[in-house]
């Protein structure tokens, strides 16, 4: 499994971003993708993830619910994650992920910066 992401930038306090990773490769089986980010000098942690199948089902950090949206995308190897009312604590490096066959898949950072 390949992912690529995209849609990083600058971006000034309580703007909106869209970030988007496309799967490919050994795409079947993915059960499922999200976003990790690391801001310099911290740990990698979750931002959300969705899970594949009929339920769908979401989850995300504490401190990005209700600003953050994941989703899956027009195509079926895509994940979008949609973020609203950002922060300068947004600021990291996001990475995309996938699971499959219980083995974890990493795509390149994309550096988002909240900053006025």
């Amino acid at each position: 499994v390949q992912l690529q992401a995209s849609g990083g930038g600058l971006v000034q306090p309580g703007g909106s971003l869209r970030l988007s990773c496309v799967a490919s490769g050994s795409i079947v089986g993915i059960k499922t993708m999200g976003w990790y980010r690391q801001a310099p000098g911290k740990q990698r942690d979750l931002v959300a993830l969705i899970t594949f199948g009929t339920s769908g089902s979401t989850t995300y950090a504490d401190s990005v619910k209700g600003r953050f949206t994941i989703s899956r995308g027009n195509a079926e190897n895509t994940v979008d994650l949609q973020m609203s009312s950002l922060k300068p604590e947004d600021t990291a490096v996001y990475y995309c992920f996938a699971v499959r066959s219980n083995r974890e898949y990493w795509g390149q950072g994309t550096q988002v910066t909240v900053s006025s």
